[in-house]
């Protein structure tokens, strides 16, 4: 089986500043990962060579069974579900939500001449449905909360049915009524057999939603720690990587944090 993502010593310099240093990571089609560090610790920079969008100036990095640096990446790209504050911030508000969605079938942000067959209009209002908000479809992207917001990004994320989904902090922003709601969302789609193999950037444990598999604790650019969660989301590494000492607790499938 090939892996999903396929990162050997990969490290991302930019004006002579280390983002990112020497990250080898694998990535399988079942995996569901959670991505946790502070401020300026590389998260960012990760899901941007996940997505394509930047090559690491050092190492290999393998995406879905291909390299950058020897694929075209606009045919890659659209293998890869991605939602962002920065992509957000390109939505026209005036969008209609279902256009929002759809249009991610010729990767552009704003309907103009585009056709689009049933099959996607289709599609569009099962994702709609299946993340709640399918009432929205006719509401302009503008007049929603900052939850349906996220939601629909999710939604336009899965439009192609990628075979990697990212998410960069989804839960940024929210109250703790929407976080708690889209926390609950992102669980029964990491728990989805069919659903992609997944990275979710978050700097709360708070937000790591039942069902992720595998967590990677970065800090100034380096891997402190990365495997399966149960085995590396532990006190020592988080309080290591957040320069505090934490205390840990699990219940009911939910993390929480806190400084002793």
């Amino acid at each position: 089986m090939v892996a999903v993502v396929d990162l050997a010593g990969v490290s991302v310099v930019r004006g002579g500043a280390t983002l990112l240093g020497e990250v080898t990571l694998q990535i399988d089609e079942a995996d569901r990962w959670v991505v946790i560090g502070p401020n300026g610790a590389g998260k960012t920079t990760l899901l941007q060579v996940l997505a394509a969008q930047i090559h690491p100036t050092d190492g290999v990095a393998g995406l879905l069974g291909e390299v950058l640096g020897a694929v075209d990446v606009f045919e890659l790209r659209p293998r890869i579900g991605l939602t962002s504050a920065a992509l957000a911030e390109r939505i026209p508000r005036s969008e209609r939500v279902h256009d929002v969605v759809v249009s991610a079938s010729y990767a552009v942000l704003g309907r103009w001449r585009e056709d689009y067959d049933e099959l996607d209009h289709e599609r569009a209002d099962e994702l709609l449905d299946q993340l709640g908000i399918g009432r929205l479809a006719d509401r302009t992207f503008g007049t929603l909360s900052e939850g349906e917001r996220k939601r629909v990004q999710i939604a336009r994320a899965l439009m192609t049915d990628p075979e990697l989904l990212l998410l960069d902090e989804p839960a940024a922003g929210l109250d703790l009524t929407g976080r708690e709601a889209l926390v609950r969302t992102l669980g029964e789609l990491a728990r989805d057999p069919y659903a992609p193999a997944s990275v979710l950037v978050t700097h709360h444990v708070e937000e790591i939603p039942v069902g992720i598999t595998h967590a990677l604790l970065l800090k100034n650019g380096l891997v402190v720690a990365a495997g399966p969660i149960e085995e590396t989301l532990t006190e020592e590494h988080l309080s290591a990587t957040f320069d505090l000492p934490l205390a840990l607790s699990k219940t009911d499938d939910r993390w929480a944090a806190r400084a002793r």
